[in-house]
């Protein structure tokens, strides 16, 4: 257990994702519960995104069935500019197909992740926190009602990196942005919600501590960004990023 008794908030000592692993596999009830909830996410996850990326397809297969016909040299620009038109389209339509079917995912499986996160704290602090909210079955639908919240959220987040990725350069770095600190926004959910935060509240605590955000959304944010794997690799590691949240944002908070 990493203390903070005598530790500011702003010298926190920063739990490592090696850390977060090793404490996993340390508690038994921890590695049954996280094995259980990644079988559970990559098969919603995989279910979500196969039916909606079918439906996208269905509406927009035709726009590339066929490339424009190069029969003069000076067509040939638009030959290739409909090339990398059709790659980008795919690349960044399936990354959108993989959030939509993930943020559902999230959203049905959040209150076994915030039943992880309060197993995770549980150990770490060594004991129930003062304003701890008690497992309860009206507990358990305000963690689910707060999971939709902040998939909401992430509705909204991948519809404004779709608009903002046109603008060049700028817009590439905005889109990475964006997706790392709405990935720090899920995981903090999980604690915090422990103390019945509103989402409110946890976006502002984004902005209060936004180095220590972009620590925690950045590994998330790269994973979800690979394309045919993220799903996989999303459900394998989110355990892992959910007690590592879980620890930083107690020690952040001088709660251990």
């Amino acid at each position: 257990m990493v203390s903070t008794t005598s530790v500011s908030k702003k010298k926190a000592p920063w739990i490592s994702l090696g850390y977060s692993a090793g404490f996993i596999f340390r508690y038994p009830k921890l590695m049954s519960v996280s094995i259980l909830l990644i079988g559970l996410t990559a098969l919603l996850t995989w279910v979500g995104a196969h039916f909606t990326l079918g439906l996208v397809d269905s509406y927009t297969g035709n726009f590339f069935v066929q490339p424009p016909v190069a029969d003069h040299f000076w067509k040939y620009p638009l030959v290739w500019g409909w090339y990398v038109l059709d790659w980008v389209f795919l690349f960044i339509s399936r990354i959108i197909v993989f959030y939509l079917a993930f943020l559902l995912a999230y959203s049905l499986t959040s209150p076994g992740y915030a039943f992880l996160s309060i197993l995770a704290g549980n150990r770490f602090t060594g004991k129930v926190r003062e304003g701890e909210a008690v497992m309860s079955l009206t507990g358990f639908l305000v963690d689910m009602w707060e999971g939709i919240k902040i998939g909401f959220v992430g509705v909204l987040a991948t519809v404004l990196a779709l608009v903002v990725n046109f603008i060049p350069v700028i817009g590439q770095v905005s889109v990475f942005l964006i997706y790392v600190y709405y990935s720090t926004l899920m995981f903090i959910d999980f604690p915090s919600s422990r103390y019945r935060w509103s989402l409110g509240k946890k976006i502002g605590w984004i902005g209060t501590n936004r180095t220590a955000s972009f620590r925690l959304g950045l590994f998330p944010a790269l994973l979800s960004m690979i394309p045919l794997v993220n799903i996989f690799f999303m459900a394998l590691f989110f355990p892992l990023f959910t007690v590592y949240g879980t620890l930083n944002y107690l020690t952040i908070e001088g709660r251990t």
